[in-house]
Order: structure tokens, then sequence, then C-alpha cells
């Protein structure tokens, strides 16, 4: 397909995430009021939507704390910067088996709950959009499963449907859009969906540009969509995406760095995703303008 490129891009930043990099960095935030400054400071850089993960303050290891999320959307919520608040919905699905002659039983590290535990911070929080990872795959480690099976995905989207959140699919690979599309088509997703890309993330989608516009080429003309890729590659990911009509998400959680041996800040990766977009001669949006563009409720969290 020829390429249209993206004249008014929004940029995420993935503030924290929750893989193990709380050892890596000393700039990878932990505790609620770390990674609410972290996002914020993101904000005034020119990130329109921050993607939010909760860490435990101790061990930086990841959290599904309902507390550590209210503390953390209640510090975003009352800062004098404006950003659309966007809530991991991902954990609660991690399956770490024993190995390959006995995985069974798992081991430390599973974390499996139901669909309404899974999406509880959300109905606590109401942040204007969560992810929905669509699909199961093979993470990375060699005995780590991402399990998310069709009735999971039914159920939660369902759910925050309902709640008013917007579901921002997260597509690690080209079935994941394909089982997105049946979502949208059994009504449990409205029709102009909100995709992120993910790009080079083992073992889903590589992030070569074959594979990229493969992706690009499934995404229906009425959703929106986001990319990135991890470590080295996100930078060269934020002028793909734009080149490709997309938006681009940049940020801790996808990579460390700035440059060789420059250990990153998050505001610094967004300041560099702004300038590589304006020097595209596109035009970097506000996170008013994101809510207009994604049709998104603010709502007030519960009391």
């Amino acid at each position: 397909m020829p390429l249209t490129m993206n004249k008014e891009v929004f940029i995420t930043c993935a503030v924290t995430g929750s893989g193990g990099t709380q050892d890596r960095s000393p700039h990878v935030p932990r505790s609620p009021k770390e990674i609410a400054e972290s996002a914020i400071k993101a904000a005034k850089a020119g990130a329109a939507v921050v993607h939010c993960h909760v860490r435990d303050p101790e061990t930086g290891k990841p959290s599904r704390d309902l507390k550590l999320y209210r503390e953390l959307t209640d510090r975003v919520r009352d800062a004098d910067t404006d950003v659309v608040l966007n809530l991991t919905a991902g954990m609660g699905g991690d399956i770490i088996f024993g190995g390959v002659e006995s995985p069974f039983p798992t081991v430390e590290g599973t974390d499996m709950v139901g669909a309404t535990e899974r999406v509880a911070h959300i109905a606590e929080c109401l942040p204007e959009i969560c992810t929905l990872d669509c699909g199961t795959m093979n993470f990375a480690e060699a005995d780590y499963v991402m399990t998310n099976t069709p009735g999971m995905l039914t159920a939660m989207g369902s759910m925050m449907t309902k709640l008013g959140v917007k579901p921002e699919i997260e597509a690690f690979d080209t079935g994941h859009l394909w089982y997105a599309k049946q979502l949208v088509a059994d009504g449990v997703l409205e029709p102009d969906a909100l995709v992120q890309l993910c790009m080079g993330v083992p073992w889903g989608a590589p992030d070569d540009l074959n594979t990229f516009m493969a992706m690009v080429n499934n995404v229906p003309d009425n959703w929106t969509f986001s990319a990135f890729a991890l470590g080295r590659n996100q930078m060269a990911y934020v002028a793909a995406a734009v080149l490709a009509g997309g938006n681009v998400r940049v940020g801790l959680e996808d990579n460390l760095w700035l440059d060789k041996g420059v250990l990153a800040e998050n505001y610094q990766l967004v300041e560099r995703a702004v300038s590589i977009i304006e020097n595209m001669g596109a035009k970097v949006i506000g996170p008013q303008a994101v809510r207009e563009k994604l049709k998104l409720t603010k709502q007030a969290p519960k009391g």
C-alpha cells in the first residue's frame, strides 16, 4: 500500500513497564511518586499520553496493588500539567512453567487471576485508556507464557467498554490483530479501535520493516495506531511509524538508552521523539487534541 505520512502525531510515553529493568538503570521509577513525576516530566516534554504500570516501591518488582495504582493516578491527575492517562491491564496472565520435563507445578513469578481482578484497578481509577493484550505468546524467557485467551479478552474488553475506558489493543503479532477485529465484529470493542503495534518483542513480530508493514496493512482504515520497537530501534520506529501513518511510543519500558553508554530519562526520550517528528515536517499534538481524536471520556475515579 502507498504510505500516507501522519502529519498530526501524538506521543505515548511508556514510563516504567513491568520488566526486570529496575536494577539496570537508576532512572527507572519505582514508587507511585517517582512514576508520576517521571510521567509529568514526559508530558511537559511533549508526550500527550502516559502509559503506566506500578511497581513495589521497595523491590521495584511489578505489582497489581490497587493502592499503588490509585496513588499514581491521583498524583498524575492532581498535577498542573495535563496528560491522557493510560494504565496497563496486561498483568495477571503470566505463567512460568517448571521446566520442559516437569512443567507443573508452575514456579515463582506465575500470576494468574480472573478477568474482574485483572481489571479491578481500571474500575477503581477510571483512566481514559487502558491496554488489552490481544493474544497469548511465548514471551522472551524459556518457560514464560503471556496468556490472554479469547474468553478472557472478551470478558476484559466488555468490562472496559462498559466502564467507558478506551481499550488500547496491544498487538504483538498479526494474529492478535485478527482477533482484535473479531472483538470489534462481536461488539465487544467499539469500531473506531485504538491499537499499539508492538515490534521486536521476543517472540512476537520482529521489528524488520517488512513485518511492520504487514502489521500496518492489517490495521483497518477507521482505527488509530501507534507503534514502537525495543532498544536500539526505538527512535528508528518513531520515524517509521509516522511515515506509515501512525503515532509513536517511546519510554523506559521499551528502551533504557539515550545514546551508546548514556542511560536515558523518559523526558529525554520524548524530547528526541519530538525532534524527529518535527524534522519530518509533522506536528506533535497535545492531550486535548488526542481526547477529541479518540473520543475519550475523562471520568472522576471512585471516591
